[in-house]
């Protein structure tokens, strides 16, 4: 603590980041200050409320870093948070990168769904709240206008072409000008002009009904119904066309909700949510989850509304938008109506939370009763793991008051055991970690279960009792031959407990089971993952391994390295003959290996 007083008394009156660390080094926390010695003092200073003291409890250290500017601050901000992904910040996680519909930049363009937006000469649209709503605006576009559909133009004409759905570049030459007013067309319709689309729908099936082709006038009927049920459900209009986003933001008990409202050409094309836990200051967590959402390349329109005006230094330099605060309007109506669907979408989180809590606590007491062992607070679960053997590995989940405990879950690598042998796995892994639980003077559970039937139960209690001493209850969670959770077993000998299958016990049960399932699965997947990884990269030469652990950690599977470009290798240092090289080999080796 004398080091940190030391460190306090010599930050500078100037702005820039912090990045606060634990005890073990890690980064927990980053934030940008105007005044980097008010702002990082304020931690050790005065009382905090109960979200904030959390944070503070685990600062062991800082570093700083001095910036010129604001923009400088807050761009610099948005990159450690990337970088270090510090847990008590608030974080757009990967899901949230919204997917927008795509007009590519090509001789023979063609619609697609992506994620990411880059200078790359085409027109993108959006961003949509899920990829549900993307396909189903793409689908609806596909039908009617015959853009190339194929990915890679093939040799022949395709079932697109007889279908109507595509003009088949592959062998006829199309009129340049035909695909520019295709393409205007279809962003007319994206910005909001569904009315053209919808006439032009209306006068097709009026057609084929008078050629009593009724089939395809109810297809022509469906789609003119979807576009009036999603595309013209938007009441917002302004007349100016100018793209704006409106925020709002509601923040209560520890969490935040964000609502940004997209509005296009003068119509409110989408809406995005997001609620999440925050720790920091209320309107600067606000202010950092608006710049990591720009940051990471989401498209920034002309305007950008905000509820209260302080706190973005910088962010309108950062976005090259203009930022308002609107006072009175239709804009301030918008602003405030994002507002209060925050502030509604909160409160219904928390009376679901309520509602869940209650029947959670209700059924790991019920099932306590059922077990005879009282109130089982902490349950811990096992699953085993493994294809024929290979990379066998176990894990274990933790279930506090019957809810997910995820910093205490726990994998395997199973050391001892050759072959698929589940019981002898068992004993490893219980053996494992109920020696360490002794020697550590870790919790001991109240419940343990086990993903398995009679003979696992048994390999469990005979380490628990005849080597450790433990008389930990135990039980296990049978299955049927659909693989669902079929008998809850418990005793010695195990005999079936009388569970209903529409009780909230048993469906706390299929949660553990799923949940340790789960786990068990994606640790093993990747463990099998990175052997296999390996291994095929081993027949290659020049790829030893320092390349290949950057090779893994860069595309993660196989099939991302077999997509990428040169360009892309040369990117993390690998020179373009090895990366054809590698390139080669594992296009050859595709058409002999099975797809991950």
């Amino acid at each position: 603590m004398n080091t940190l007083k030391e460190k306090l008394s010599l930050l500078p009156d100037k702005p820039g980041c912090y990045l606060m660390k634990n005890a073990a080094g890690e980064v927990i926390y980053v934030g940008k200050a105007k005044i980097l010695k008010n702002r990082v003092r304020s931690y050790f200073t005065g009382s905090h409320d109960g979200k904030t003291q959390r944070l503070v409890q685990e600062i062991a250290d800082f570093e700083y870093i001095v910036t010129s500017s604001p923009v400088e601050a807050l761009l610099l901000e948005c990159n450690l948070i990337k970088q270090h992904n510090p847990r008590y910040n608030v974080l757009l996680k990967d899901d949230k990168t919204y997917p927008y519909i795509k007009i590519t930049n090509e001789e023979h363009p063609r619609l697609e769904i992506t994620r990411r937006v880059v200078k790359d000469g085409a027109r993108y649209f959006g961003p949509y709240a899920n990829v549900g709503a993307a396909q189903e605006t793409k689908k609806l576009l596909d039908r009617l206008y015959p853009l190339r559909k194929c990915k890679h133009i093939p040799k022949s004409v395709c079932l697109y072409y007889h279908m109507g759905q595509c003009l088949a570049p592959c062998e006829y030459e199309v009129d340049p000008q035909q695909y520019e007013e295709m393409s205007e067309q279809i962003a007319r319709f994206l910005n909001g002009n569904y009315r053209e689309v919808k006439q032009k729908l209306t006068e097709q099936m009026e057609e084929a009904a008078e050629k009593l082709e009724f089939e395809r006038a109810k297809e022509l009927r469906d789609q003119i119904q979807y576009i009036e049920a999603i595309m013209e459900k938007q009441k917002v209009t302004f007349s100016d066309n100018v793209d704006r986003d409106a925020w709002g933001y509601y923040a209560d008990k520890g969490w935040m909700s964000v609502q940004v409202f997209h509005i296009r050409q003068g119509k409110m094309i989408e809406r995005n949510v997001a609620l999440f836990p925050y720790y920091g200051e209320e309107y600067e967590d606000f202010i950092s989850y608006v710049a990591q959402f720009y940051f990471q390349e989401h498209m920034r329109p002309k305007e950008v509304l905000f509820p209260i005006s302080k706190g973005t230094d910088g962010l309108e330099e950062m976005l090259g938008s203009r930022l308002l605060t609107p006072q009175r309007g239709p804009k301030k109506q918008l602003v405030d109506m994002a507002t209060e669907n925050a502030r509604i979408a909160l409160e219904e989180k928390f009376a679901l939370m309520a509602r869940d809590e209650a029947r959670t606590v209700q059924a790991v007491q019920k099932l306590g009763e059922l077990l005879g062992i009282g109130y089982p607070k902490r349950i811990e679960a096992f699953d085993n793991s493994n294809i024929q053997g290979i990379d066998p590995v176990s894990a274990m989940v933790v279930f506090t008051d019957g809810k997910p405990d995820k910093k205490e879950y726990r994998k395997y690598k199973v050391k001892t055991v050759a072959g698929p042998d589940d019981y002898a796995t068992m004993k490893e892994v219980i053996r494992r970690r109920y020696t360490r639980v002794l020697k550590e003077g870790l919790p001991l559970p109240n419940l343990v279960v086990i993903d398995g039937g009679k003979g696992q139960i048994a390999a469990a209690v005979d380490v628990l009792e005849n080597e450790l001493g433990l008389y930990i209850p135990v039980c296990g969670l049978a299955k049927d031959e659909r693989h669902r959770t079929a008998q809850l077993l418990v005793g010695d000998p195990p005999i079936p407990v009388d569970l209903k299958r529409d009780s909230n016990e048993f469906y706390l049960l299929q949660r553990i089971q799923d949940e340790v399932h789960r786990f068990a699965v994606t640790f093993h997947r990747n463990t099998r993952g990175k052997t296999m990884f390996q291994s095929r990269l081993d027949e290659i030469p020049g790829v030893g391994e320092k390349r290949k652990k950057l090779l893994l950690k860069h595309f993660g599977s196989i099939k991302r390295m077999r997509e990428a470009t040169v360009d892309e290798y040369r990117n993390i240092g690998i020179g373009d003959k090895l990366a054809r090289q590698i390139l080669q080999h594992l296009r050859e080796e595709e058409t002999t290996v099975a797809p991950e």
